[in-house]
């Protein structure tokens, strides 16, 4: 990093916060800005709001995080340009020039001798995204629209650039994520056809803002920096995290008229479901809006008219088969399934084993055999220790060197399991199937543990019982070893495998969840009834600061379905 930079006239040292404004396109356009450098040289993200001067949730979050972003913790650079439609803004003119009409995001690069726009887009070009190695742009829904949050990211560009966009998307707490198909037009699209990955974000509309808006954008963006390297931190809990939308289809009005949209944004459909009328002032029907596939609103009108050939919806299909956090779950148990083999051998012939037998035993019927489930097995140890009390016991996880590592810790314990490799959120039995169904330090992983619970009671025959032995892992950081004895599991593993759980853990909603509360609810919710909870078992269990030691104290949980 060198000692002085200077953008449009704005200068900053290292450890230096400036706010002014750059000047650029020849000195046309002055627009609000502030550079914050750290004091270690790094590389240097623009983020922009206000290039539609109508979307006042990026404009204010980027007025903020110019407050707000900590100089201490930056590696690097971040220039904020707070308003690129400036002129615009300051006269409430929307998000269309006031001189010719055009929308700034639609003519990027510009021409250096073009309209108004056509110069100010050149100008963000070359003296603020050539400054850049990395691109966020902050954007809301116009002042007639309503949207979902979600986060578009740069997909016409080198495959690098792409996979490092994507990457960026991945860090945002929205829903959903839309791969852009364009590489000009729009500010960030460009940028990254210049080997810029660049991301666009969209919060808020209706010419509003909200803090709890702005508040989430910020949240985002630094979540963003962090991955980046720029900032320093631990990633915020989330509540989503974002699933690729594909075939987005734009639907605009062929006549002017009265819009009354039949669902909301972020509303689920099927193909051929109405998705609103325009009608003229006696209220007949001009246009019916049909959807032409299943998918999710992203954003409509929410104005009471429409223009001809204005839009009236935008939606997608949602692709659930680009969710690749199972991936990631699988991969990373795979690498650790050898020392589990090693840890539940030696767990077997512990007092553990005793202990652990004691607890699960307060809840099980005294009919036996059992028919049990063991979901998430890992590599046996409840599968194991229920077959030694004569139990018929079938124990599945989605790691399939997991699996094949249980059915060795079987053979040489002399006990009969069945072993599957099954997606515990989606499990292959038939109803009614099991007397009990037992868990431990699964529901923490899983990226949709609500519905693996209505799985679980799914298969439960009526007045089975629901075991989950779990604790609120999310609130604990895996990396942070120092108060662990030297033998324990976690110092052997390393920092980069701890570290890999902690980057996964904070791509699961379930991290944020206030738990076991959270987990009574949901049980509630798939017709269990006599719900229990334990906060004691840690104490009872964990006796000894050793090997097998768990620092996070586990809930147990017993349900029973109804009969």
């Amino acid at each position: 990093m060198s000692e002085i930079i200077n953008i449009g006239g704005l200068s900053a040292a290292p450890g230096q916060r400036v706010h002014g404004f750059v000047t650029i396109g020849n000195g046309e356009f002055s627009l609000p800005a502030t550079i914050i450098r750290g004091e270690k040289p790094g590389k240097t993200a623009l983020i922009t709001a206000g290039i539609h001067a109508g979307e006042y949730v990026g404009i204010q979050s980027a007025v903020e995080l110019g407050r707000d972003l900590k100089i201490e913790k930056m590696t690097g650079t971040v220039v904020l340009v707070k308003a690129v439609a400036k002129e615009e803004f300051e006269n409430r003119h929307g998000s269309l020039c006031r001189a010719t009409g055009e929308n700034l995001n639609r003519v990027f690069p510009g021409k250096k001798d073009g309209t108004t726009y056509e110069k100010l887009a050149h100008a963000v070009v070359e003296e603020l995204q050539k400054a850049a190695d990395y691109y966020i742009d902050l954007h809301s829904g116009d002042d007639y629209e309503k949207l979902t949050p979600y986060v578009y990211y740069a997909g016409k560009a080198d495959p690098e650039v792409v996979k490092i966009s994507r990457e960026m998307a991945e860090q945002v707490d929205v829903p959903y994520m839309v791969k852009s198909e364009v590489s000009s037009g729009g500010s960030y699209n460009y940028a990254a056809s210049c080997r810029i990955p660049s991301v666009l974000l969209e919060r808020g509309g209706m010419g509003a803002w909200e803090t709890e808006e702005v508040r989430s954008m910020k949240r985002d963006v630094r979540s963003i920096l962090r991955f980046l390297g720029i900032y320093d931190g631990h990633r915020s809990m989330r509540k989503y995290y974002p699933l690729n939308v594909t075939d987005v289809q734009y639907q605009s009005a062929s006549c002017t008229g009265l819009w009354y949209p039949q669902k909301k944004a972020g509303d689920l459909f099927t193909e051929g479901e109405i998705l609103g009328y325009v009608k003229d002032y006696e209220d007949k029907i001009l246009e019916t809006c049909t959807s032409y596939g299943d998918g999710v609103i992203l954003y409509q009108t929410g104005s009471l008219q429409v223009l001809k050939d204005g839009p009236m919806v935008a939606y997608g299909r949602i692709s659930y088969e680009e969710d690749d956090r199972k991936e990631k779950i699988a991969a990373y148990w795979t690498k650790r399934s050898d020392s589990f083999l090693e840890q539940r051998r030696a767990e077997l012939h512990n007092l553990l084993a005793d202990r652990w037998l004691e607890e699960i035993e307060k809840y099980l019927p005294e009919k036996t055999p059992l028919k049990i489930l063991d979901v998430g097995c890992g590599t046996g140890f409840f599968t194991i220790l229920l077959a030694k009390q004569g139990h018929e016991v079938t124990g599945t996880d989605l790691t399939p060197d997991m699996i094949a590592n249980s059915r060795i810790l079987a053979e040489e314990e002399h006990v009969t399991c069945d072993f599957q490799v099954m997606d515990a959120e989606h499990l292959t039995f038939p109803d009614e199937s099991f007397d009990v169904v037992i868990s431990r330090n699964l529901t923490w992983t899983l990226p949709e543990a609500a519905q693996a619970y209505k799985e679980w009671t799914r298969v439960l025959k009526p007045g089975g019982f629901l075991l989950n032995f779990d604790a609120n892992y999310g609130a604990t950081n895996f990396a942070e070893t120092s108060d662990l004895p030297e033998n324990h599991a976690h110092n052997q593993l390393g920092n980069s495998l701890m570290q890999e759980c902690e980057d996964i853990k904070r791509q699961l909603p379930i991290s944020s969840y206030i738990r076991p509360a959270w987990d009574v609810e949901e049980l509630g919710k798939t017709g269990m009834e006599q719900i229990s909870i334990d906060l004691g078992l840690s104490r009872r269990v964990y006796k000894e600061k050793d090997e097998f030691y768990n620092p996070t104290p586990m809930f147990a949980i017993a349900a029973r379905k109804a009969e």
